[in-house]
């Protein structure tokens, strides 16, 4: 059953909606890192990938599509067959792998990781604080040296942005932008690796969705 449900996708083509300026900034974030990415194979993964718009939307027509190999993970079967749709409609089909599993345990990303660029989108409003600092302590595990990762939370009381960045920090990442409209609630970071990555643990899990 898709979580949200149609009509919450459909936000993401309405201008001006919340998800339609969030995508943006999310796309604006993975551009950046495309291409500060070195020359060579990049190996990209996303966390609840949803439909995979922010990936797809940036691919298509990326100079660098054809050096990327990206696994979306994501549970829900309508979201996954929709994304599956979407990249070989941008004829991208050997970029983009859809797995349909769990993106809040390692195993499903075995094979995709270490990976050069992260995302975690639409994940850390929707699980418990706990969870969040768990999840931004673990990726490590999913990185390869001087990997970005690209993340979002939103601002609304209680503001949790200030203290997941920290948490970043602690992870031993750099931030390299925060893109927070004074319009909206919503936020998106930027994040480079700068400390060495850690082994995938296979048993761990990440996170569970509490709505």
């Amino acid at each position: 059953m898709n979580r949200y449900g149609t009509a919450w996708h459909s936000a993401y083509d309405q201008p001006g909606s919340h998800l339609w300026h969030r995508l943006r900034l999310v796309q604006d974030q993975l551009r950046r890192a495309l291409a500060e990415v070195p020359p060579g194979p990049v190996r990209l993964v996303s966390g609840c990938a949803g439909e995979g718009r922010d990936v797809i939307g940036v691919l298509g027509d990326h100079p660098r599509r054809m050096d990327v190999r990206a696994r979306l993970v994501e549970l829900d079967p309508t979201n996954a067959k929709a994304a599956r749709i979407a990249a070989s409609a941008a004829g991208l089909d050997r970029q983009i792998e859809v797995v349909e599993a769990d993106a809040g345990v390692a195993t499903s990303y075995l094979g995709g990781v270490p990976a050069e660029i992260v995302l975690m989108c639409g994940v850390f409003g929707n699980i418990s604080d706990a969870d969040v600092r768990a999840t931004v302590a673990a990726l490590p595990q999913l990185c390869a040296p001087d990997a970005f990762v690209i993340w979002t939370r939103h601002r609304r009381a209680p503001d949790l942005t200030p203290t997941i960045r920290e948490w970043f920090t602690e992870a031993g990442f750099r931030e390299l932008a925060f893109a927070a409209p004074d319009d909206r609630t919503l936020s998106v970071g930027l994040h480079q690796l700068t400390a060495p990555p850690a082994t995938l643990d296979p048993d761990l899990s990440y996170f569970a969705f509490t709505r």
